[in-house]
C-alpha cells in the first residue's frame, strides 16, 4: 500500500507522464508533413509486404505497428534485426518495404542489416528521433518521431518516445486503411474469432428463432389463444399475420397489460382489435448488431424477422443475442 504522505506525490508524478505524453503524440500532428504522404504512397504502391523492425522497446512498438497494419488491410510482419543477421533476411524481397524504428536512429542491429535490406531492392523507411542518424540518411522517406523529452523523471527510459512511434505508427495505418477503401466488413473478417468479429460477421439469420419456435397467431384469432401461444413459446409476444403468413401485427406482454388496465371482460377481444398494427421489425440477412440498435431504440426486447415480402420467417429475442455474445 503506498503511504499516505506520498499518494499526492504519485498522483502528480502520474498525471506529469500522461501529459506529457500527450504533448508528445500533439507534437507529432503539426510535423506531420510530406514526408507522410511519401511513406503512405510508397506502401499503397508496394507489391510485396512491409517489414517493421526494431530492437528493444521500439522492437515491441514494431511488432503492434505490423499487427495493426495486417489487420487494417496492409500486409505486413514484424521481423527481429539481430535474427534477420542469422538468415531472417532472406523473407525481405525486392518488392518489400522496410519500417526501420529506432529513435536514437543508431541501432547497431539496424545498420547492420540496412545495407542488404536496400542492396535487395527493398525501399527503405525510418521512424526516429533525430533526422541526422545514420539510419534517417540511408533512408528512402524519414519520419520524424522525435520528442522534447521522455516521460521518464530521469529523462532515460523510452516512455514519450515510445508512445510518439506508436501514434504514429497508427496514423500511418489508418492513413493507408482510408487510402485503400478498407470497410468494416473487411475488418471483420481479419477478426473472425474475437467478439469484434462476431458483432460484425454475425447476421439476423444465424441467431434467429425459426420453423415452430416462431410465436404466431393468424389474423381474427381470440385474445385467449393469443396468450396461450405467448405463454407457449416463452417470447412475451406472439406476431400476427394473415392467410400469406404476412407480418401484420404484433401482441406483447406490454399490450396485454395495457388491455386487462382498460378492458372490463377481455374474453370476447379478438387480438386484431389491440394488437401493435405494422410492427417494426428486421430482415434476416440484416447484422445482428442493426437488430440490437433498433431493439434499444424502440426498448423493445423482442422483434420478427420478415423476408423481402412481408412474410414472417423468424423472430428474434434479446436473449438471443446475449446468448451468441453479440451484446
Amino acid at each position: 500500500m503506498i503511504p499516505k504522505d506520498a499518494t499526492a506525490s504519485a498522483l502528480e508524478l502520474a498525471r506529469r507522464v500522461l501529459d506529457i505524453e500527450a504533448d508528445a503524440v500533439r507534437a507529432l500532428g503539426a510535423r506531420l508533413d510530406e514526408r507522410f504522404l511519401a511513406a503512405v504512397s510508397l506502401i499503397l504502391a508496394c507489391r510485396g509486404r512491409v517489414i517493421v523492425s526494431g530492437i528493444g522497446k521500439s522492437g515491441h512498438i514494431a511488432r503492434k505497428i505490423a499487427s495493426t497494419l495486417s489487420s487494417t488491410g496492409t500486409p505486413a510482419y514484424f521481423v527481429h534485426p539481430a535474427e534477420a543477421s542469422h538468415g531472417d533476411l532472406g523473407m525481405i524481397q525486392r518488392e518489400d518495404v522496410f519500417i526501420a524504428i529506432s529513435y536514437s536512429g543508431e541501432s547497431d542491429e539496424l545498420l547492420r542489416i540496412v545495407p542488404l535490406v536496400k542492396r535487395q531492392g527493398a525501399r527503405l523507411v525510418v521512424m526516429s528521433g533525430r533526422a541526422q542518424s545514420s539510419l534517417a540518411r540511408a533512408s528512402d522517406v524519414y519520419l520524424d518521431a522525435a520528442v522534447e523529452q521522455e516521460a521518464c523523471p530521469h529523462n532515460l527510459a523510452p516512455t514519450a518516445s515510445t508512445t510518439a512511434a506508436l501514434a504514429l505508427g497508427d496514423a500511418l495505418a489508418v492513413a493507408l486503411l482510408d487510402a485503400r477503401g478498407f470497410s468494416a466488413d473487411d475488418f471483420a473478417r481479419s477478426h473472425p474469432g474475437g467478439a469484434l468479429g462476431r458483432k460484425l460477421l454475425t447476421h439476423v439469420a444465424d441467431v434467429m428463432r425459426t420453423g415452430e419456435a416462431v410465436p404466431a397467431v393468424q389474423a381474427g384469432t381470440t385474445l385467449a389463444e393469443a396468450i396461450l401461444e405467448i405463454t407457449k413459446k416463452g417470447m412475451g409476444m406472439t406476431t400476427v399475420v394473415d392467410a400469406e403468413r404476412r407480418l401484420v401485427g404484433l401482441f406483447t406482454d406490454g399490450d396485454l397489460r395495457r388491455v386487462l388496465a382498460r378492458a372490463a371482460d377481455p374474453r370476447g377481444l379478438r387480438v386484431d382489435e389491440v394488437m401493435t398494427r405494422e410492427p417494426r421489425s428486421v430482415r434476416p440477412e440484416a447484422l445482428a448488431v442493426e437488430a440490437v440498435e433498433l431493439m434499444e431504440r424502440r426498448k423493445s426486447t423482442q422483434m420478427p424477422v420478415v423476408d423481402a415480402e412481408g412474410r414472417l420467417v423468424g423472430a428474434l429475442n434479446i436473449h438471443d443475442l446475449f446468448q451468441a455474445k453479440i451484446l
